[in-house]
């Protein structure tokens, strides 16, 4: 054989073997389901805990004011399919403003354990009070978004001496799913989770936005990418528990009861409402009517101000930052 032969035979070859390399480049990393290795915007410390006869850590930034310090702190909690690190623009903005901010991942979320518990909102609340004596802060403004929001609101209920105000971002239980949701046991669930792909995810999390844009992927790969992990099974079964914690826990009746002040931010496009799936088509068009839930949330509570933010789906600190940034300050602000 020719050298020139030689030549044309390794080079043919190299470029039947480019399109496997190309996909094994392209082919995820798994992650594990505690984020090992996913970067977050400040420093992650862990809060030992023992729950229903588990050693588990509860994770949680602590970040100082960058701007000058007003001595206040706030409390940034997390939706269901996501966790601390979503927060970090309105990290950035509170502490631009001199707030401290301490941003909880909520046991069986994010950097934090996955026990197999019964998972309740007054548990979570309970446990964000101890990182919050443990830091030394005995007041706090309370936010928090979807799901979060009903921690949010749980914790003021629980801890009114505590909570100076009450922030909601598109929170979720603002209407009592038990009414139109038909019940599913969580084995049933968990069962769901496991057929989770990355397409499904992205399809779900379309719904979140008015417009998708390419960096919302970035929480669609963390999701699909936990699912691949040898340790998945655990994570699924805690969203399905916590699914069923949302479902059977509802806050939406003592929203009289909060004496804090309230504000409500509404992306007036957000549809979200948890089971989907399994509702019909004529309840559909009832559950997750958010401009006419917040209106009706904001009569109420005894102090509330609403915020509407027109074309603005599900998150409106991603969507809309900077209008969810100016109501969050001005409100915290007054």
């Amino acid at each position: 054989m020719t050298s020139a032969i030689r030549s044309v035979f390794t080079l043919a070859l190299l470029l039947c073997a480019l399109p496997a390399l190309s996909q094994e480049k392209k082919a995820p990393e798994p992650l594990g389901i505690a984020l090992e290795g996913y970067a977050y915007p400040a420093p992650v410390q862990f809060l030992p805990l023992t729950v229903q006869g588990q050693d588990v850590r509860m994770a949680y930034m602590d970040v100082p004011p960058s701007g000058k310090a007003n001595g206040r702190t706030v409390v940034l909690f997390h939706g269901k399919n996501f966790f601390g690190a979503y927060w970090r623009d309105t990290i950035r903005a509170l502490g631009q403003g001199g707030y401290r901010v301490v941003v909880p991942d909520l046991l069986g979320f994010g950097k934090s354990s996955k026990p197999a518990i019964d998972y309740s909102f007054h548990l979570l609340a309970a446990q964000t009070k101890r990182v919050l004596e443990k830091l030394g802060v005995s007041k706090a403004a309370i936010v928090g978004h979807s799901m979060g929001g009903m921690l949010a609101t749980r914790f003021a209920l629980l801890f009114p001496e505590t909570t100076t105000h009450l922030v909601l971002e598109n929170t979720l239980g603002l209407e009592d799913y038990r009414v139109l949701v038909p019940w599913r046991a969580t084995e049933e669930l968990y069962k769901g989770q496991l057929d989770t792909t990355e397409e499904s995810v992205r399809k779900y999390q379309k719904t979140y936005y008015v417009t998708w844009r390419p960096e919302y992927d970035e929480y669609v790969q963390v999701i699909y990418r936990q699912t691949l992990g040898g340790e998945y099974p655990r994570l699924a079964w805690v969203s399905a528990a916590t699914e069923q914690m949302i479902y059977q826990q509802p806050v939406v009746h003592e929203f009289p009861q909060v004496t804090a002040p309230v504000l409500l931010v509404i992306g007036q496009a957000d549809r979200t409402t948890i089971g989907r799936a399994r509702v019909s088509p004529e309840a559909l068009t009832k559950l997750g009517q958010f401009p006419e839930m917040g209106r009706r949330a904001a009569k109420a509570f005894p102090r509330a101000t609403l915020v509407e933010i027109p074309n603005v789906g599900h998150i409106p600190h991603l969507e809309a930052p900077e209008k969810w940034h100016e109501a969050l300050l001005g409100f915290l602000g007054k």
